[in-house]
């Protein structure tokens, strides 16, 4: 008959991703914010306290660090990041298993490493400050603002690039156009929420790409 895996074992066993994080242990309020809302502002996920980085059980150190976690959600988040949490006991050893759960109240902000509040979003097992273009399209989803499509010079330039290049990122896109950041990401933004562009969040940068029917729409669109 063959064993069953402890369930925490199996999470371990997947390693740090999007939806997972391991915790040595809990020193700093709010840096451990910037884990927090993190999760709540992109899919929801797990931290795992007590576990090194290469996956190694150590345990929690210290029953402080679950309250200071408490604190961190609490008095670094902003709005306040809610969890719910479950602690394991492996080879003698406790693991502090917090639950993230994706936010409605999104965009959570933490303090960054100067002490402004930022909002942070995970990307694979990392987490990242949340760009210009990023904000605008949660701040005109909340508005739930009626988006209308445009299709001037700077548009043009950029499906022209994009169908021949396949993708374009926001330097890019001044470039090409010699638009302002925040005017191109107005564009990006709107185009995004129109679904005539697909944004993929990578470590190193954000890319533009065309949705597979953006034609289709963009047709739709100008004969409205």
């Amino acid at each position: 008959m063959k064993t069953k895996t402890h369930p925490i074992k199996e999470l371990i066993s997947q390693g740090e991703g999007l939806h997972l994080d391991f915790k040595f242990e809990i020193s700093d309020a709010a840096k451990i914010a910037r884990s927090l809302v993190a999760f709540a502002n992109t899919e929801g996920g797990k931290l795992l306290v007590g576990v090194k980085d290469n996956g190694a059980i150590a345990g929690v150190r210290s029953e402080e660090e679950f309250y200071m976690i408490q604190n961190a959600a609490h008095r670094f988040c902003q709005p306040e990041v809610h969890f719910t949490s479950k602690e394991w006991v492996l080879d003698g050893k406790k693991i502090l298993e917090i639950n993230i759960p994706f936010s409605k109240d999104y965009p959570h902000r933490a303090p960054d490493s100067n002490g402004n509040y930022k909002a942070f979003i995970r990307v694979a097992d990392e987490n990242l400050l949340a760009d210009g273009v990023l904000m605008k399209i949660w701040t005109k989803r909340k508005e739930n603002k009626t988006i209308h499509f445009h299709y001037r010079e700077a548009e043009e330039k950029m499906l022209k690039f994009l169908r021949e290049k396949q993708r374009i990122n926001t330097i890019q896109f001044m470039q090409l156009t010699g638009l302002k950041k925040y005017d191109v990401e107005q564009i990006l933004s709107d185009l995004v929420l129109l679904k005539i562009l697909e944004l993929k969040i990578l470590k190193q940068q954000s890319w533009y790409f065309l949705n597979e029917n953006a034609d289709q729409l963009i047709n739709d669109y100008m004969r409205q």
